[in-house]
């Protein structure tokens, strides 16, 4: 299968915005072995703004645009050099991409980057990718910016005609209520069609280093369901449950794609 995994900040990084190394490099070492396996994968990567304070040894995220800029600068080059340095352990290549708005909106950027996306993928490279958020900005308005990498991995996703996406987070899924702050909150395993209740169930960012929350992930998922490849939901954690995953098994939450009958 051709698969887009989105992995967020929490994920990444430990809270003090420093890397978590026993998590990323368990996540490469699944990674690299469902490349082995045949399947081509596309990495859509949080994380750099979050290194970013981690190595300026900044007291939080940045409120200020220019900060934002800065850590995001500092962080992609720290972020791309530790995938580069951990997935060469699997003889692995990765490929660096990072995106704005206008790269999709325009058709002609749009396919330029379909374009180089294929040619990794024939030329058996894990394409890494996030938006160039030392350019963008995420202020109100702003029509070059994708806004959170819950989106952008539905992008990608859409744009490769991938057959899955994956989100792993700092949640197990979409529950019936916020499980942080209600015990009787259970998980959704499934879900076919998104409605105006499930939207409410949407709550606010969980991270102090991220930006999206589940609200963006529906976003996503409708995307996904719209374009017809499922979109699963799951904790990044534990990077293993990803072969689960891939295998169709029931982990986290996914979200079925419209399947158009012949």
């Amino acid at each position: 299968m051709k698969i887009v995994i989105k992995v967020g900040t929490s994920t990444l990084a430990h809270a003090t915005g420093r890397l978590n190394i026993r998590r990323v490099e368990h996540l490469v070492k699944v990674l690299s072995d469902l490349k082995n396996s045949g399947h081509q994968l596309i990495l859509v990567s949080s994380g750099a703004i979050g290194m970013g304070v981690g190595k300026l040894n900044l007291p939080g995220r940045p409120t200020d645009m220019p900060t934002k800029q800065a850590a995001a600068a500092v962080g992609q080059c720290e972020l791309m050099y530790i995938y580069d340095q951990m997935f060469s352990q699997y003889s692995h290549t990765v490929a660096q991409i990072l995106l704005t708005r206008e790269d999709i909106n325009f058709s002609e950027r749009r396919q330029n980057f379909e374009n180089i996306m294929n040619r990794l993928l024939d030329l058996n490279a894990l394409p890494i990718i996030n938006e160039n958020d030392a350019v963008a900005t995420d202020e109100v308005g702003v029509s070059t910016t994708i806004g959170e990498n819950d989106t952008l991995s539905a992008v990608v996703a859409c744009c490769v005609d991938a057959d899955l996406l994956v989100l792993l987070s700092d949640i197990d899924g979409l529950y019936t209520a916020d499980p942080r702050k209600d015990p009787h909150a259970t998980l959704i395993p499934v879900v076919e069609t998104i409605t105006p209740s499930l939207e409410e169930l949407a709550g606010a960012p969980g991270s102090s280093l991220g930006t999206g929350g589940m609200a963006t992930k529906l976003k996503a998922a409708e995307a996904a369901m719209e374009h017809g490849f499922d979109m699963v939901i799951a904790n990044g954690q534990r990077p293993e449950m990803l072969y689960d995953i891939v295998s169709g098994k029931p982990v986290g939450t996914r979200f079925v794609g419209r399947r158009t009958s012949i």
